[in-house]
């Protein structure tokens, strides 16, 4: 479950360790002198974006120094507020799952260090790489692991609109890690693997004793505030059921049922209201004034240690990633975005921290024609370049 290419740049071998990304920022009496005019220049910026895509149900969200702006469309009659729908966030998940590992780090329960191995002890490795795999290698897409298992393929090809997640559950996960070669050495090439940050789940669940989504809810959702995010489908007939976004086919027209991700939960299960996401970017932008600065102080940490350079790659190592983060250059300083989708939606968050810039962007059909990832790319730039500034 992973975003198009604007969210995930074409792969190449050989990562080496970047430096971190330094950005000057605009003073608070800069912004405030800019405001009211900056405000009606990012109205017009995020309804010119949302002119391109093409979904039953579209929002965008930009926050500027925690000034929002929230546009919404689609082709489809909403049967509730399209912003207090709960939508399906697919790759995004993964940058929850990574901060709540950088939180466990912070902790102590884990090192991003550790063996994942030392994580599920008893569980049989017969090939030498694996045991080599590091938290750290998972989160960094550094494992050599594929980017799903083999045995999900075929049904894939053979029924696109199937998802084979459902009923794919831990032990099936752990007995297709355990039998899987590695293409490389771990640490040595990227390699995008939604079977990487699924085994993130188990090896959380056993260093702090408690399964994944109760972790999630307890170390990031909660202390940040986030109480319109959920993991997985909710159950029928409850609240967050009746709020679910109901995600399309390419067609835009033939929906489809809630996504069920069984063990690649971590990977790609949760889900969001567009205001969590922004409350989410905001804490990203600043951590110390997360969740209204009540935020524990270790996961303020977290929040800045996700956003840390890892590695680059690709040609001239352009391609520059934190834990969890693509980083791209912009104006006046980087960039750092997610993409992801479901079967029937599409999602992005996208950040520029030197001008305390948010993105976020969801839409409930998954298709290139929908154009909502490339809108979103485009508008960060657009709010981040001098222009925009004021």
């Amino acid at each position: 479950m992973t975003g198009p290419a604007a969210g995930r740049p074409p792969a190449a071998a050989g990562p080496t360790a970047a430096p971190a990304a330094g950005s000057a920022t605009r003073t608070d009496a800069e912004r405030a002198a800019a405001e009211p005019e900056g405000h009606a220049a990012t109205a017009t910026a995020v309804e010119r974006a949302l002119a391109r895509v093409r979904a039953p149900d579209v929002v965008l969200a930009v926050s500027r120094a925690g000034r929002r702006t929230v546009v919404t469309g689609g082709t489809a009659l909403p049967r509730l507020p399209r912003t207090d729908l709960r939508y399906e966030l697919g790759s995004l998940s993964k940058t929850f799952t990574v901060l709540l590992l950088a939180a466990l780090a912070r902790e102590g329960a884990l090192g991003l260090d550790d063996p994942l191995a030392a994580h599920l002890p008893g569980l049989p490795l017969p090939h030498r790489h694996s045991r080599a795999i590091t938290l750290r290698h998972l989160a960094t897409h550094t494992s050599g692991l594929p980017r799903v298992p083999r045995d999900l393929i075929p049904g894939a090809l053979l029924r696109p609109y199937t998802n084979g997640y459902a009923g794919y559950d831990r032990e099936r996960l752990l007995s297709t890690f355990a039998r899987t070669r590695t293409a490389h050495a771990p640490g040595s090439h990227w390699h995008y693997s939604n079977l990487g940050i699924a085994l993130l789940g188990p090896a959380m669940e056993s260093a702090a004793g408690a399964d994944y989504a109760t972790l999630l809810a307890g170390r990031v959702l909660r202390p940040l505030g986030l109480s319109g995010t959920t993991v997985g489908p909710a159950p029928d007939g409850s609240a967050a059921a009746v709020a679910a976004a109901v995600g399309h086919r390419p067609d835009g027209r033939t929906p489809l049922p809630p996504t069920d991700m069984a063990a690649f939960t971590p990977a790609g299960a949760v889900r969001a209201t567009p205001a969590d996401l922004l409350d989410y970017a905001e804490a990203l932008l600043s951590p110390d004034a997360a969740a209204d600065g009540g935020a524990p102080v270790l996961l303020r940490a977290a929040l800045r240690d996700v956003q840390v350079p890892q590695l680059r790659r690709g040609l001239g190592r352009r391609h520059t990633h934190t834990l969890t983060w693509y980083l791209h250059p912009g104006p006046g300083g980087p960039v750092l975005f997610h993409a992801g989708a479901t079967f029937g939606h599409q999602s992005f968050l996208g950040l520029h921290p030197a001008t305390a810039t948010a993105v976020v962007g969801t839409a409930t059909r998954h298709d290139r024609t929908c154009a909502l990832i490339g809108a979103c790319y485009a508008l960060l730039h657009d709010l981040a370049g001098p222009a925009a500034q004021g």
